[in-house]
């Protein structure tokens, strides 16, 4: 059997790694807040080449507590209804992470939410938070594509 030459093997290998990775966007909200599939999903909005959002921002839901703040300017981008009465708003925030990470530490124990068992590094940063009435936690990591864009997520339940 005559051997391939390199580049037929290199195209090989190529399209091998393609089929394997598969060639979507990545998923904006990787991790435990993704690790269930929804029960009901609002569709996400266009995003422009540099990935920062280009559609007006989705409503947020009825059932998302009225007195959690959120930045102003937030464009909500998906709403996720999960079994137990959870709900998951994923938002892109345009002041930069220093900003909304600020915003959160502040505002949150303000309305009456108890911030626990967070973390913050370098590009991303996570907290539990509670009231009597909702508990829940928020991520906060910075969009690569998207000059000052931060993804913002809560996930929320009834306490």
């Amino acid at each position: 059997m005559k051997p391939l030459p390199p580049v037929a093997v290199l195209a090989g290998a190529v399209l091998g790694l393609v089929a394997v990775t598969g060639c979507s966007t990545p998923v904006r909200n990787a991790g435990p807040l993704a690790a269930t599939p929804s029960a009901t999903t609002a569709p996400t909005e266009a995003a422009a080449p540099g990935g920062c959002p280009t559609a007006a921002s989705l409503p947020l839901p009825k059932d998302f507590p009225a007195d959690l703040p959120v930045p102003h300017g937030a464009v909500v981008t998906s709403v996720e209804h999960r079994p137990g009465d959870r709900l998951i708003v994923a938002t892109v925030v345009r002041d930069g992470f220093d900003s909304a990470l600020t915003f959160l530490q502040k505002q949150l124990p303000k309305a009456g939410y108890v911030l626990n068992e967070g973390e913050v590094e370098k590009d991303d940063a996570e907290s539990n938070f509670s009231s009597p009435t909702v508990k829940g936690r928020w991520t906060l990591r910075k969009m690569p594509d998207c000059e000052g864009g931060v993804y913002l997520t809560y996930l929320t339940s009834a306490a």
